[in-house]
């Protein structure tokens, strides 16, 4: 599949969305936020929960989270999840151990089958991830509300024009 035509299609995706433009830049940004952190099984259920929670777009925020979490994209934020998860928390979690996770996690299918090499790695390494990840997440969270919310409401200026010309 071409590259750019995939990120043509996810780009015109977002701008069909109907809606607030508020809500959708607040959707886009918490669906930004989770698919950057290191939870891989339950970034749609987080996604979902949290959208309902803020009565914010949900379509909006799983689109979001699939573009930048992905096969391209988790290995390398996994790997600086680890680093900055290391250097914020007292503990060390080795790049081996969470390739080998990884690696499960590619190969299974299911979230009970996810669960289990997620419950091997023990407290101390998903602290480290959810540490490392959340902290790697919150900026890009903040850049993209604010880019969402101009793009969105572009295209809602755009569409209220249309209609008053009509």
């Amino acid at each position: 599949m071409n590259f750019i035509r995939t990120i043509r299609y996810y780009f015109l995706k977002f701008t069909r969305l109907q809606g607030d433009p508020q809500s959708l830049a607040r959707g886009t940004s918490i669906g930004i936020f989770f698919g950057i952190t290191p939870i891989i099984p339950f970034h749609t259920v987080a996604n979902i929960l949290v959208t309902f929670l803020t009565r914010t777009s949900t379509v909006a925020s799983l689109l979001a989270s699939m573009l930048v979490c992905n096969p391209l994209t988790y290995t390398p934020q996994y790997y600086l999840s680890i680093m900055i998860g290391n250097a914020v928390t007292p503990y060390n979690l080795t790049w081996g151990h969470m390739k080998l996770v990884l690696d499960t996690l590619h190969h299974t299918s299911g979230i009970m089958a996810a669960l289990t090499p997620l419950a091997d790695l023990g407290s101390e390494a998903i602290t480290v991830l959810l540490a490392g990840g959340t902290i790697l997440a919150l900026p890009f969270t903040i850049v993209s509300y604010f880019l969402s919310l101009h793009l969105f409401n572009t295209i809602h200026e755009k569409r209220h024009k249309r209609h008053v010309l009509r």
